[in-house]
């Protein structure tokens, strides 16, 4: 019992968010040894750019897990770059949840620029990202949260990030871009309030991956994330990433097309359990001429340029 008491006092559940399992520790370890190796492989010289999909576990504190996630790996990754090369880091969290664990982690930190684009907190786990949180002590600027409103759509929520992406990095100068690619801002995504398309996820590692070009001579390492629409989302949100960061021909077909072409033939046929039942997409992107328009999209709209105005406020 004294073990189960333990266990929930370091944010371990059985039934909770977060449940602890076997040999929990040396898997957590091992993820988080992946992406420090990303990131020694990009400041080493050794790749331009990696990609870890099992890291990403962004809500993770130093004395606690949180939301799913052990060990802070992103945390991690970030720490051993500041510690063996100096380099400064711009962390991107897109995840719909807020980067809570990593920004807390570099709150007071002046090296380590967390920028992180989510829902709202007043609806969402975990209930932070608040524009006023910008920082603290000599890390006051190095903070910055693009907090969207439920019902969010693509043109809004690129714009919001794109605007925030090139103040971020025009003020901050990193040398090296770390970046988070949750995929559950989507529409279909059944834990969060957001109505984008696969469309955000074909533009924002595209964004990111010029970014890297322009300020750090390419050097970026990218990592997973949360997702929990398990066959519409995330495999094409991460294949999407993959072909970004390999600079695939495919892209130019696929952003030559409205739908963005055709997925490969029998994607969907391979054997898994738990195979749902509705109708899984043919196409990289969504059809979204079919999707209802949100109601309030001016008004939704709107509140969003307020909060980034007032989150853009203390970047240089």
């Amino acid at each position: 019992m004294k073990a189960l008491s333990d266990a929930e006092r370091y944010g371990l559940e059985e039934d909770g968010d977060t449940p602890y399992f076997l040999d929990m520790h040396q898997t957590a370890v091992e993820l988080a040894a992946g992406s420090m190796a990303a990131a020694d492989a990009v400041m080493s010289g050794k790749a331009k750019r990696a990609l870890h999909l099992s890291g990403g576990l962004h809500h993770a504190f130093p004395d606690r897990a949180s939301g799913f996630c052990v060990y802070n790996d992103a945390a991690a990754a970030i720490g051993h770059v500041r510690e063996k090369y100096s380099a400064r880091v711009l962390y991107i969290d897109t995840d719909v949840h807020h980067g809570d664990g990593v920004q807390w982690f570099f709150y007071t930190e002046p090296d380590v620029f967390t920028l992180s684009i989510h829902e709202t907190g007043k609806f969402l786990f975990p209930g932070s990202g608040f524009p006023h949180e910008r920082g603290d002590s000599h890390g006051y600027g190095a903070c910055l949260n693009v907090s969207m409103e439920p019902y969010t759509e693509d043109d809004s929520w690129l714009d919001c990030f794109g605007r925030a992406l090139e103040s971020a990095a025009r003020a901050f100068r990193p040398d090296l871009i770390i970046s988070q690619h949750g995929c559950d801002a989507h529409a279909f995504d059944p834990l969060a309030h957001i109505h984008c398309s696969m469309r955000i996820y074909r533009e924002m590692p595209k964004m990111i991956h010029s970014l890297a070009d322009r300020y750090t001579d390419g050097r970026w390492v990218a990592l997973g994330g949360g997702g929990y629409d398990h066959w519409r989302v995330v495999p094409r949100a991460w294949s999407l990433l993959w072909l970004e960061m390999n600079n695939h021909p495919l892209l130019a077909s696929i952003d030559a097309q409205e739908d963005g072409g055709l997925l490969p033939e029998g994607w969907s046929d391979v054997p898994a359990p738990n195979k749902p039942d509705y109708e899984l997409p043919t196409t990289w992107l969504d059809d979204v001429k079919n999707w209802t328009p949100m109601p309030r999209r001016t008004e939704i709209t709107e509140k969003n340029i307020k909060n980034l105005e007032i989150a853009l406020q203390h970047i240089g």
